[in-house]
């Protein structure tokens, strides 16, 4: 996949385009098949930068603004836009002012889906001008920093450019304590059936309805998330048609969408939404409930879409199979 940087969202944005390279073997013969490498890009949003000094009034904005713009560049990040996680901050009533703590970093890479935080602080002190830049991520809340210091006098331009150069370099030195390790699949699989142990599975029904916001559904991707979760794990699945919904002993039910978020050279951020219900066929008695957003960045709308649908029907699993063999 080529490099674009993953986004955000419906806000806002973020994602993650990752995985480990695979090799492809070239085949005997004049035709050679070579493998390329995904691309590893992270969600990042930048915050206000605080204001400390006399002589740095109303320089955090500017110094914030001039560093999304530098960093913008990068194509390993993928930048919530400004005006949206301004927007969303201002819903949530986060009273940030370029000062977040890991406890609200979690909590406003949850909502823009951002997995890394930029913010900091452009200190005046005795004719000396400080950038500092604190980097969080909002998964590990691990925080990093780069710092760059000049005369008072200067241009600020250059020195915005030696930190976003610097910020960048702390990321792609060190993603992996900013950023929480993807898990394969087989190994989610494998603690789960580790969790559920050898307790009785029960029969299930699983039919969850999805669309694309403005774009014709073609597959039920979280329905097909969860059945191979559950099948994985040892359930016996039933089709969806009236035979089967007369012969589980649970029914799954569900309602998810996905909605283009951003689009950043030729990336395309989608953001989901899932909500999941299981409830006893004969009783109608509620066993579990849940919901989950994510958000997907790829070459097509179509596809971040899917695989959005997709991962917030895997986080789902995990907490819902557990509740059915109690």
């Amino acid at each position: 996949m080529k490099t674009l940087l993953a986004g955000l969202l419906c806000g806002m944005v973020g994602i993650q385009l990752a995985g480990a390279a695979e090799e492809i073997s070239k085949p005997a013969g004049p035709v050679a098949v070579e493998a390329q490498a995904p691309i590893q890009v992270y969600p990042a949003a930048i915050l206000p930068f605080q204001e400390r000094g006399a002589g740095v009034k109303e320089m955090g904005a500017k110094v914030s603004d001039m560093l999304f713009a530098y960093l913008a560049a990068n194509p390993d990040l993928f930048l919530v836009d400004r005006a949206d996680l301004d927007k969303t901050l201002a819903e949530a009533e986060l009273n940030l002012s370029g000062v977040v703590s890991p406890d609200q970093a979690n909590q406003v890479g949850k909502l823009t889906g951002a997995k890394i935080l930029i913010t900091g602080s452009v200190i005046d002190s005795d004719k000396t001008l400080f950038l500092v830049a604190k980097i969080i991520g909002t998964e590990t809340t691990r925080v990093l920093g780069s710092s760059v210091q000049g005369k008072s006098s200067d241009d600020i331009a250059p020195l915005v450019q030696e930190l976003a150069n610097k910020v960048s370099e702390t990321i792609s030195k060190r993603a992996g304590e900013l950023v929480a390790k993807n898990v394969k699949i087989e190994d989610r699989l494998a603690l789960l059936k580790a969790k559920l142990g050898d307790a009785k599975r029960p029969t299930v029904s699983v039919h969850v309805q999805e669309r694309h916001v403005g774009q014709a559904t073609i597959d039920p991707a979280s329905q097909t998330e969860l059945i191979l979760f559950l099948k994985s794990c040892g359930f016996e699945v039933l089709d969806s048609n009236d035979t089967g919904l007369k012969k589980a002993d649970i029914l799954i039910e569900g309602e998810g969408f996905s909605e283009f978020a951003t689009r950043r050279g030729g990336l395309v951020s989608v953001k989901s939404r899932l909500e999941i219900k299981a409830k006893d066929r004969v009783t109608d008695k509620i066993i579990a409930i849940d919901r989950q957003t994510a958000v997907m960045v790829d070459l097509t709308e179509q596809i971040a879409g899917k695989n959005a649908l997709q991962a917030a029907a895997a986080q789902i699993a995990e907490r819902l199979l557990p509740q059915l063999v109690k």
